[in-house]
């Protein structure tokens, strides 16, 4: 605001937020000539950017607004193409009536403003919002998108076509390379994008008029920057290359691996393809070894709970199963757990499909259906090598349940998972695939449910008070919340503007007594059964999840999103 700097004087002395002699003495403090006796008054604390900001937004009749916990829609983002953001360095807020909300850092800068009327054809408003704010966002939101369309626009209609057949309808790198090297590129930078925003899971969406590119980060699904329609073919062509599948085969769904090296790392990547309306769908689930969470507190167990598991994984014997949905760490627990029991006088044999990550000592099985070699076939076999600890990557059917029970009761300590909402119902599940009630008594030793809750950015957390809704929502528990303190992430460039950075998990489990036991063997109903567990110490989820949020380590609306419709 050099330019203006005098203006911009006269206004703050006549609003007085600064006297005469502060700005004699900021003339003075000028150490450069891009420097405004405005900036050195923001520099020595005098004034506050902000603070300048709103006086110059109220002036012009524009608003001023905050961007930090700004979620940038899809729609709206795609409004603007990102080489006019990042050049005008704006963000577009709101739209409606044929009109665009532009936040902007310079009120005076109306060139902007008209410069934007100009290329993106409709009505531009303009509101102010802090440069370096506005920059976070465009970060966030529109990065790597200059690159991409850089190279798309480079692309001509020769160097997007890699349908070509060989043997086993599959090609090399080397022969794809001329033809369709942007292809290649454009393919790696979604990788390494998603690798650098620490996402999980890439999933590429075909839809009617455009093909969406998504990371899962913490848990959650962000839309990213999304090639052209056009490439849809190319880019999942180019992906079941790199996975050895047929690219040819449109109509049954594919599984695949990739494995690439990003700034150093090993990345193991599963892909998915399934036939939709508008063309494949791809996941591909990123597996990054370096990150494998193998100690027990890194799981997210606080003491008390931790030295329960440990105690249970010292047993001799029995069934310990981790219950859950997809994706709320079952595999990476009994990976933990495994880490922790492997020592060199004990044989650990896992059956998995698949394996996920090779433990160093561990003998790992992986499961193969097209050639019969099933979860079953392959408990019968690894039962003859004498080992002392199994682990089931899933029981899924009676078959594999009557092994494992036998297993267990056969001098054999066996951990498993089963896809059950709560510890309790574990019992009810192995009872409904048609175990008998008295194996499952004598065999099962604990039941371990568990989510995982995004954990508060430390770079960026804050105090906070819970909303009323909330408290609403906890019934009985509101008077536990009200007393905490609480705190969540605001956004920063570490969280990318979420307030949360990596996940931990919450847990609810069940030891298996004697009182249990008897239950289990008469068939008692779940909710007996729940209750008598509780009695005895049973922790529900949200229970759990609260202690999570007292200690700092979670947010309360974190809690409940992840038990939300479950009987806490």
């Amino acid at each position: 605001m050099t330019s203006n700097d005098d203006y911009v004087l006269e206004i703050l002395q006549e609003n007085d937020f600064v006297s005469a002699e502060e700005v004699e003495e900021a003339r003075g403090t000028i150490v450069h000539d891009n420097m405004s006796v405005v900036d050195s008054l923001i520099q020595h604390e005098v004034l506050e950017q902000q603070q300048v900001l709103g006086i110059l937004a109220e002036h012009f009749g524009m608003d001023l607004i905050d961007l930090v916990d700004f979620k940038l829609e899809p729609a709206l983002r795609d409004m603007i193409p990102p080489a006019v953001a990042r050049r005008y360095s704006v963000v577009p807020i709101h739209a409606e009536d044929g009109t665009v909300h532009i936040a902007i850092s310079d009120p005076f800068d109306m060139d902007t403003v008209d410069a934007l009327r100009h290329l993106l054809k409709f009505n531009v408003e303009p509101v102010v919002a802090l440069r370096e704010e506005i920059k976070i966002v465009l970060d966030h939101y529109y990065a790597g998108e200059e690159w991409m369309e850089e190279m798309v626009a480079n692309m001509d209609d020769g160097a997007v076509d890699v349908s070509v057949s060989g043997a086993d309808d599959m090609i090399q790198d080397s022969e794809a390379a001329d033809a369709d090297a942007p292809i290649i590129r454009l393919v790696s930078h979604i990788i390494v994008e998603a690798f650098r925003r620490r996402a999980s899971d890439i999933h590429l969406e075909p839809l009617e008029r455009r093909f969406r590119v998504r990371y899962r980060i913490d848990g959650v699904l962000h839309e990213v920057d999304s090639p052209p329609k056009r490439l849809q073919p190319a880019i999942i062509s180019r992906v079941k290359i790199m996975a050895a599948m047929k690219i040819s085969e449109k109509r049954v769904p594919q599984d695949g691996r990739i494995e690439v090296h990003v700034s150093g790392r090993q990345l193991d990547l599963r892909v998915s393809t399934v036939p939709s309306n508008h063309g494949e769908a791809v996941v591909m689930r990123i597996l990054d070894k370096q990150n494998l969470a193998l100690g027990l507190p890194s799981l997210g167990f606080l003491s008390d709970d931790q030295q329960t598991f440990e105690q249970l994984m010292g047993l001799a014997d029995g069934i310990i199963l981790v219950t859950g949905p997809t994706g709320s760490g079952k595999t990476t627990t009994l990976y933990a757990c495994l880490n922790h029991i492997n020592r060199p006088d004990r044989k650990i044999i896992t059956v998995e499909d698949p394996v996920e990550y090779q433990l160093s000592g561990i003998n790992q099985v992986h499961v193969r259906h097209d050639i019969g070699l099933t979860f079953a076939v392959a408990l019968r076999s690894i039962l003859r090598q004498a080992p002392n600890i199994v682990m089931i990557g899933e029981i899924r059917d009676l078959q594999t349940a009557n092994i494992a029970t036998e297993a267990s009761l056969t001098g054999h300590l066996v951990f498993s998972t089963l896809h059950t909402n709560d510890a309790p119902s574990a019992v009810t599940r192995l009872l409904d695939i048609g175990v008998k009630p008295f194996l499952v008594a004598s065999s099962l030793r604990a039941i371990m449910a568990q989510r995982l809750v995004r954990c508060v950015c430390e770079h960026c957390k804050e105090p906070y008070e819970a909303t009323e809704q909330n408290l609403r929502v906890l019934g009985s528990a509101a008077d536990q919340v009200s007393a905490m303190e609480l705190v969540k992430g605001h956004g920063c460039d570490q969280c990318s503007l979420s307030g949360y950075y990596s996940r931990k998990g919450i847990f609810e489990i069940v030891v298996i007594n004697d009182e249990l036991q008897r239950m289990i063997y008469e068939l008692a109903p779940y909710t007996e059964f729940r209750d008598r567990a509780r009695e005895f110490g049973m922790r529900t989820l949200r229970e759990d999840g609260l202690r999570k949020v007292a200690s700092g380590m979670t947010t309360l609306e974190e809690v409940l999103r992840v038990t939300m419709g479950y009987d806490a």
